[in-house]
C-alpha cells in the first residue's frame, strides 16, 4: 500500500533586507560621527621637495635646549632675549644661515615653541628641528 502525501509548496526563506539596510546605515552614521575630520592645530610647515643632488655645505648655527629648558647657543648658555639679539646680529651679516634646534625629548613642547618663535622673530628663514632616526 502506497501512501501518497501531498507536498506542500515550500515558501522561500527571505532575509529581511529592510532591517539589514537600517543596520548598515546606522553603522555608517556611527563611523561618520566618531571620525575626527578636523585638522589638528600645530605648527604649519612647508616641507621642501627632495632632490637627488648632494646638499651644499652651508653655515649653520645650533641652538640646544636641554631637559631643564636651558637654551644654549653653541656652547654658551643664553636667555631668550640674549638669543634674539645674538641671532639678529648673526643674521644681519649672513641672512641665509641655517639654524638647527636640538631639543631634549623630555622637554615640554611649549618651551621648544618659545625658542622657535624667538628664532623666527630674529629673522631666520631657514629653521630646522633635529630628530633621531629610530633604531631597528
Amino acid at each position: 500500500m502506497l501512501v501518497h502525501r501531498k507536498r506542500r509548496a515550500r515558501t522561500g526563506v527571505e532575509a529581511p533586507l529592510t532591517s539589514l539596510i537600517d543596520i548598515v546605515f546606522l553603522l555608517i552614521i556611527y563611523f561618520l560621527l566618531t571620525t575626527n575630520f578636523m585638522a589638528e592645530d600645530g605648527i604649519r610647515v612647508q616641507l621642501p621637495q627632495a632632490t637627488s643632488q648632494p646638499a651644499a655645505e652651508e653655515e649653520e648655527l645650533t641652538v640646544v635646549v636641554d631637559s631643564d629648558g636651558t637654551v644654549f647657543l653653541g656652547s654658551r648658555s643664553v636667555a631668550l632675549h640674549e638669543l634674539l639679539d645674538a641671532l639678529k646680529n648673526r643674521l644681519e651679516t649672513a641672512p641665509e644661515t641655517g639654524i638647527v634646534v636640538k631639543a631634549d625629548r623630555t622637554l615640554v613642547l611649549d618651551r621648544v615653541v618659545q625658542v622657535m618663535d624667538v628664532i623666527r622673530a630674529a629673522g631666520a628663514s631657514r629653521l630646522r628641528l633635529a630628530t633621531e632616526r629610530p633604531r631597528p
